[in-house]
């Protein structure tokens, strides 16, 4: 017999503590844009400037990578958008694959492309009139936080990163939360993806995996609770022109095991001596990402611990994020 559930905890949509996933600002002027990575594909972002920008000037600008699975209006255009209130050029962007960034399959797993992307967002602001290419950094959020860290060991434009719920997106995937998952059944996973391409190499359905649940029932686990919350309800809930509800979030099974060969913080000390700010809630299911970051980056780094804050929590919460913090971060590193 199937548990009955309480119909208002299905319905879940906590807008406490500031949740507003879609804020907009009339300080800030927004602008899409798209520009080519180095692959020649086309790689889409929205360009926020303070209306006080001084245009004639070289200012200091940030890029902001999305949640792994989302797009660039699921976190990434608040944060952009608080950002530019606080006087940077800020741009979020759409992953290869994802929201309206090229790439098909959609929804493909490319950790090396997805670091691209934050290069490419380098090469597009560093030519950009109003913005001074050696004060370029970047922000980013769960997956995108791995990703960034990829990018900024091959590409020192990246002047000051900072990350915020990082997810490595490596070990996530590989060993799983607590290192929970057996060498065995990370090879089951990988057996069937292998078999997955036949299928979809001879024109088969395309086959998803992970990425967050569309109901809830009395045993869904809480951390997909706390995802639904922002991801299945009006509080986060983004489904781009071309998109579709049923894959929002959800990585193809073929592609997904590309993640198991990622080791985004080998070599993290090399960074140094650019700086690195971690960011992450205390009471976050992936804080050992952080923590782990964190311990093998060199210095300059900083781990800041939001108190009371969950993972999904900083993705869109306004009254925990610290983007006071992260503003002197970047106006302390991004010096001309």
């Amino acid at each position: 017999m199937m548990p009955v559930l309480d119909l208002a905890d299905a319905k879940a949509q906590d807008m406490s503590r500031g949740a507003a996933n879609f804020y907009t600002s009339d300080r800030v002027t927004l602008q899409k844009v798209t520009f080519k990575n180095q692959y020649q594909m086309n790689v889409a972002g929205t360009l926020f400037t303070p209306k006080t920008l001084d245009r004639n000037a070289k200012n200091p600008a940030i890029v902001v990578g999305h949640p792994m699975g989302a797009v660039k209006e699921q976190s990434a255009n608040l944060y952009a958008t608080k950002m530019a209130e606080r006087g940077f050029v800020a741009m979020s962007i759409d992953l290869s694959f994802w929201g309206e960034s090229d790439g098909q399959p959609r929804n493909l797993v490319s950790p090396d492309l997805y670091a691209e992307a934050f290069s490419a967002a380098v090469d597009f602001l560093g030519t950009r009139p109003f913005v001074e290419r050696a004060r370029i950094g970047a922000i980013g959020i769960c997956g995108s936080g791995s990703f960034v860290i990829s990018a900024a060991k091959i590409d020192p434009r990246l002047r000051a990163v900072a990350t915020v719920s990082m997810y490595d997106m490596g070990a996530a995937n590989r060993d799983a939360l607590q290192h929970s998952q057996t060498v065995e059944q990370r090879k089951r996973i990988i057996a069937e993806a292998a078999e997955q391409r036949y299928v979809e190499f001879t024109g088969g359905e395309t086959k998803y995996t992970s990425g967050t649940v569309h109901e809830l029932t009395a045993d869904t686990h809480p951390i997909q609770r706390e995802f639904y919350d922002f991801y299945r309800t009006p509080r986060g809930e983004f489904t781009p022109a071309g998109g579709s509800p049923a894959t929002t979030t959800h990585p193809t099974l073929s592609s997904n095991v590309k993640f198991m060969n990622f080791y985004p913080f080998s070599d993290i000390e090399t960074i140094s001596p650019r700086p690195i700010l971690f960011i992450a809630g205390d009471q976050a299911h992936s804080k050992e990402f952080s923590e782990d970051a964190y311990r093998r980056a060199a210095e300059p780094k900083e781990l800041v611990w939001v108190p009371g804050a969950g993972h999904v929590d900083l993705y869109d919460r306004v009254d925990l994020i610290p983007f006071d913090k992260l503003a002197s971060f970047f106006s302390q590193h991004l010096t001309a």
